[in-house]
């Protein structure tokens, strides 16, 4: 499976932004976003099973972005509102041959493609 992410830009705190992931290549069954800041390890940000509603956030970000994607198109995304200056980040579309369950979402090892990254960057 090939991804393709794209959606980043500058933003200022409290702003939003949404990020897409567009999908070809083969199927999947859990789909995730992770995202990198300088000088820091990939974290978890989001993942969902591509069937059904099992969602996963990471706390630092629940209650403020959604994972979604469309069936229709292959394509996920990470609708950000909210957002903080420590956001700031490249992130990854991720996808998971598995059905993952919720413990193991959040573990970048269980995903077999990665999309480029796309920079966010927030402004205080």
């Amino acid at each position: 499976v090939q991804l393709q992410a794209s959606g980043g830009g500058l933003v200022q705190a409290g702003g939003s932004l949404r990020l897409s992931c567009t999908a070809s290549g083969g199927t999947f069954s859990t789909h995730g976003w992770f995202r990198q800041a300088p000088g820091n390890e990939r974290e978890f940000v989001a993942g969902r099973r591509w069937s059904g509603s099992t969602t996963r956030y990471a706390d630092s970000v629940k209650g403020r972005f959604t994972i979604s994607r469309d069936r229709a198109t292959n394509a996920m995304y990470l609708q950000m509102n909210s957002l903080k200056p420590e956001d700031t980040a490249v992130y990854y579309c991720a996808a998971s041959s598995r059905g993952l369950i919720l413990s193991s979402m959040a573990h970048g090892n269980w995903y077999e493609s990665w999309g480029q990254g796309t920079l966010v960057t927030v402004s205080s």
